[in-house]
């Protein structure tokens, strides 16, 4: 008899990341589908579905089974590798706690919380243990904007960036007062509001944090040099950028920025593996927080993968103790 969990590995999404989502998913099948009976649920605004032998198989989704062969597929945990909506913003969490299937992220609220950029500052900066850039925000239905009253607010150079989105989709660095307006409608087409923050100059760092043995860990962490002016879509997915892993800093630098994302995540009361995103001031070295990333990149080139080589662990290991933690 077949004693393996059966776990959905939910993929796919409503955003401009969907072919990410789908490139993570399939480095977490292919580490897990020795263990676990694994069903790639792949979902967009139309259809969630299985492929079956070329047939697709539309979930139930009253009670997010699969109808297979005349058998009820149920099951026991999920994986959500979704990035972007409705995977990373709360939406599908919320669906499952109401259907009491456990999942491998955080909850509804923490996802809702990190996933909007004005909000996620605003909170971490009540924590009163990281530096926050100066920002303000604006609605599209405020329209028509004032350059010169957002510039009363905060200083050029700034980054104009969609408050709910990822991978860097609908971000520019603003320089010049005439751009400011024209970037915030392009933003637009990604959120109806827009957080504009200043521009700090320094080194990027990423850290990833989890629960190894029961306790909230930092990974290794590292610098994100890219290529182009800042990281980017292009510098994300088009190899315009190198990720140093473990970053070239001393050990009071790795130090702050690990202890600083162990706190952020438990004060944020994170779950899974997250990926917190900092800003070393040059000159200063004061740290500044950039963003919690509640459902980083999986594929073989992103951060949390190679933070974890780096440990001397496999990938294996990492969606594994995903899946034990969550099956807890």
């Amino acid at each position: 008899m077949d004693n393996k969990k059966t776990i959905a590995l939910v993929c796919g999404g409503y955003s401009g990341e969907y072919v990410i989502s789908l490139q993570s998913a399939q480095q977490v099948e292919e580490n897990l589908q020795d263990d676990y009976n694994i069903y790639k649920i792949i979902i967009n605004k139309d259809e969630w579905f299985y492929e079956n032998e070329g047939c697709k198989i539309l979930v139930d989704k009253n009670d997010f089974s699969l109808n297979l062969n005349g058998k009820k597929i149920l099951f026991d945990a999920a994986f959500i590798i979704v990035h972007g909506t409705p995977g990373e913003n709360g939406l599908l969490q919320g669906y499952f706690d109401m259907l009491n299937i456990s999942y491998n992220t955080c909850d509804a609220l923490t996802s809702a919380v990190t996933f909007d950029k004005v909000i996620c500052n605003a909170v971490v900066k009540q924590m009163g243990i990281v530096n926050v850039a100066n920002n303000t925000f604006v609605y599209e239905d405020e329209k028509p904007l004032n350059a010169d009253e957002i510039l009363t607010k905060v200083s050029l150079p700034v980054f104009v960036k969609p408050s709910q989105g990822g991978s860097s989709l609908g971000t520019f660095k603003v320089t010049e007062k005439d751009d400011l307006l024209p970037k915030i409608d392009e933003a637009f087409k990604v959120h109806q509001k827009v957080i504009i923050e200043e521009f700090i100059k320094g080194r990027e760092f990423s850290c990833g944090v989890m629960q190894i043995d029961g306790k909230v860990t930092a990974l290794p962490i590292a610098e994100i040099c890219p290529k182009t002016e800042f990281f980017d879509w292009e510098a994300k997915y088009k190899g315009l950028s190198e990720e140093i892993v473990p970053a070239p800093i001393d050990e009071k630098i790795t130090n702050l920025i690990q202890r600083t994302a162990e706190k952020i995540y438990k004060n944020l009361n994170c779950k899974g593996v997250c990926r917190i995103d900092f800003i070393l001031k040059t000159q200063t070295n004061e740290l500044f927080f950039l963003e919690v990333n509640t459902t980083p990149g999986q594929s073989k080139e992103s951060i949390v993968p190679k933070q974890i080589r780096f440990m001397g662990k496999t990938t294996k290991w990492l969606y594994k103790t995903q899946v034990e933690n969550t099956l807890k």
